[in-house]
Order: structure tokens, then sequence, then C-alpha cells
């Protein structure tokens, strides 16, 4: 059996490619309510955010850590990779929350019977979710 990865320390970054830091830095501050906790040159922006961290960065091409990797936003945002859920404890409230500070839904939430849920896209098309547990 391997060893237990450690976890002393440990905290989780997402990274989300972009092609406009202060416009994500303001999607995801005025409308999700991150804090902003860093800035980088432009290219970066270190967001806090429900208890973890979120980081647009700026594209770019292979590094000498990254040899053969290219980092861009969404080319087409119908088709997802990945995507964010956040949960919350009424749907309906948070959807109508986010609906007033600019969030565009791609439809209003729908009862599933033992979640209520409904989609969003950041600026750059990544796509987030709000997700009511319910049962």
């Amino acid at each position: 059996m391997a060893a237990p990865f450690p976890s002393d320390g440990i905290e989780l970054t997402h990274i989300l490619v972009v092609s406009d830091i202060p416009r994500a830095r303001t999607f995801y501050s005025d409308v999700l309510g991150a804090q902003v906790y860093r800035e980088y040159g432009g290219t970066s922006c270190v967001l806090q955010f429900q208890g973890s961290w979120l980081l647009p960065v700026t594209g770019g091409g292979p590094t000498d850590d990254k040899p053969d990797v290219t980092f861009r936003p969404p080319a087409d945002p119908s088709e997802v990779s990945h995507a964010m859920t956040i949960r919350v404890q009424n749907c309906q409230e948070a959807y109508a929350t986010l609906l007033d500070r600019g969030a565009e839904f791609l439809t209003p939430p729908h009862d599933w019977g033992g979640e209520v849920r409904c989609f969003f896209r950041d600026p750059d098309g990544h796509l987030l979710e709000i997700s009511e547990a319910r049962g």
C-alpha cells in the first residue's frame, strides 16, 4: 500500500486561463464575492474563494517546467473539460443574487429531485454551477 499523500500545509489552487486579468478579477470578485489576495504584473491574480484559491492567469506557451504545454482560455465554451460547482443552501436565492450581480445563466435552476442546479459561465467561458443538495 502506498504511503498517504502528505496533507499538512497543503492547499488546492485552481488555475483558470483567461484572456483578460482585470475582467476576470472583476467577475470573480464582484459577481461571486472572491477576495483579491495578490496580483502579479498583469499576468495573474490570486483570489480567495470559499476556502479555495483561484488563480486566473493569462495564456502562454511552453516553459522549461512544462515544455509541451500551452495555456489558453477555452476555445469553445460549449465543449467542457472541467467545471466548478458551488454548493449553496438555496439555489433559487443564489441564482437571483448572481443574476443581480451580472451572471449570465444557461437556464434558470432546474429541480432534479435530489438536487437543484443551474450553470453559468465566466467571461472566458469557464463553466460554473450552483447546486443545492436535497434530502
